[in-house]
């Protein structure tokens, strides 16, 4: 079995650790931020810093295609998850019969289990911690790689890393899971490998949240979808652990109108007129203030160029590879599926071959990561325009000919039940809209819902929303 390193320790880079190291693989997590994570999930929330997880306290929702995949792949995430109080949470059973048209067989795959960022991560740690040939070492920042002989004599091979205080760790696969911010691309271009291709973008969203904790245990009610489009802002509703939730208004950083929503008051009244999310703020707040976030890029990395890999013996895995907007929620869930495709690759290629594992590896990840990848970044980018255009005064008449469809279907859904679960289950990553709209009757449902009305009615208009802040 090999020896594998691993550079970062967020959620999807300690999954994916724990797949290999049940697969017989000795795994050693290095962790820059020095502090563990508290075994109780109020301290988790409480005093529990990672400096190097921007996004740690921001809202987190753990759609039913994660709660699936840990289920089949890693059973004991989902015990810990619920022993630190995570959410079972199933939108058709939470909506009003009126709207879901009742429970249905089938309906548990939309069984979601999630919760506070910190809260989860803490308990997927736990796991971590207690796995056999998993090791994690906290306060220990790499930088840089070393590298030995290349297999094929023309790009890097990446031998192992090498700490800040000189200490040099061996491997037999580097995997890099640093996040969004990982410097990646220059540690390999100062090896000698090519430059890393990228996109990058700024996703153009601000995001204005707080979290709230019920004072008996409960959740306010759900009367519709957890990210709903209001005009110029979007809210999320986001049922979290231990009786918590959080709420957030998503706005276009370019709205200079509405940055006065970092003040509690202004953003308090805006949440309170709209009916859907009004309830949500019905508790107590466990942050004194508003949780800014902004300047959040989409980033894609393509490792493998014109059919050579970049470099041997390293990989990027989750958010180091790709990351997006989060307020679709599609990130973690993303990232499990891109570890579990790691897993897989490793075991069937093994690490004899380092170029066949690198190919092999691109090929899993555009097959089962990039399509989820690329349809969250066109959602975002479509709805970033429309946003653009409104606040413009113009019509917003998108070049991209998914985004009517899926405005279609998301105004469907307030109307019918099976449109309703077909936007769940894309919602959730249960199927593609490619497999999905497989069903052409159900295709043509949506399509009649083309041009309706997407948001609920009772939001505030634009003039009433800028009074609120003003």
């Amino acid at each position: 079995m090999a020896k594998v390193v691993q550079v970062g320790s967020g959620m999807c880079g300690l999954l994916g650790a724990v797949l290999l190291a049940r697969d017989g693989h000795d795994v050693t997590v290095l962790e820059r931020d020095p502090m563990p994570p508290p075994a109780d999930p109020h301290a988790a929330w409480d005093a529990w810093e990672r400096r190097g997880v921007t996004q740690f306290r921001l809202l987190h929702f753990l759609q039913p295609r994660f709660r699936a995949l840990v289920d089949a792949h890693v059973p004991e995430v989902t015990t810990e998850l619920e022993r630190f109080g995570a959410l079972r949470f199933n939108a058709m059973s939470s909506l009003p019969t009126t709207i879901s048209g009742g429970v249905r067989p089938g309906d548990d795959r939309f069984t979601a289990i999630t919760g506070r960022r910190p809260v989860i991560e803490a308990a997927v740690t736990a796991v971590a911690e207690r796995t056999p040939r998993l090791t994690v070492r906290r306060g220990v920042a790499v930088a840089g790689l070393l590298t030995g002989a290349s297999p094929n004599g023309r790009r890097p091979h990446v031998t192992g890393v090498r700490t800040d205080t000189g200490e040099e760790i061996a491997a037999d696969l580097v995997i890099d899971a640093m996040g969004r911010r990982s410097p990646l691309p220059r540690w390999l271009t100062e090896i000698g490998a090519p430059p890393v291709p990228e996109e990058e973008e700024d996703c153009g969203f601000v995001y204005f949240g707080r979290h709230f904790r019920s004072r008996d245990g409960g959740l306010p009610p759900l009367t519709g979808g957890l990210l709903t489009a209001y005009g110029t802002i979007s809210t999320l509703v986001l049922p979290a652990d231990n009786g918590t939730w959080g709420v957030a208004v998503v706005a276009s950083a370019n709205d200079k109108a509405l940055r006065a929503l970092k003040d509690v008051d202004r953003w308090t009244a805006v949440v309170r007129a709209i009916p859907a999310a009004a309830a949500w703020t019905e508790g107590e707040a466990l942050t004194d203030g508003v949780d800014v976030m902004a300047r959040i890029p989409d980033r894609h990395r393509t490792f493998v160029v014109d059919g050579e890999p970049v470099a041997t013996g390293i990989v990027a895995l989750a958010d180091a590879w790709a990351c997006t907007n989060p307020s679709v929620g599609r990130g973690i869930s993303i990232g499990l599926l891109h570890a579990l495709a790691l897993r897989d690759t490793v075991a069937a290629t093994g690490l004899d071959d380092p170029a066949k594992l690198i190919l092999a590896f691109a090929d899993a990840t555009n097959a089962v990561a990039e399509p989820w990848y690329r349809a969250t970044l066109a959602f975002d980018r479509n709805r970033l325009a429309e946003i653009d255009a409104l606040l413009d005064g113009r019509e917003y008449v998108p070049d991209d000919p998914s985004f009517p469809i899926t405005q279609a279907l998301i105004a469907g859904a307030a109307h019918d039940p099976d449109i309703l679960r077909a936007l769940q289950s894309i919602a959730g990553m249960l199927e593609t809209p490619d497999e999905l709209f497989a069903d052409a009757a159900l295709f043509e449902k949506v399509i009649g819902f083309a041009g309706q009305p997407v948001a609920p009615t009772g939001g505030p208009t634009r003039e009433q929303l800028v009074s609120l802040v003003a």
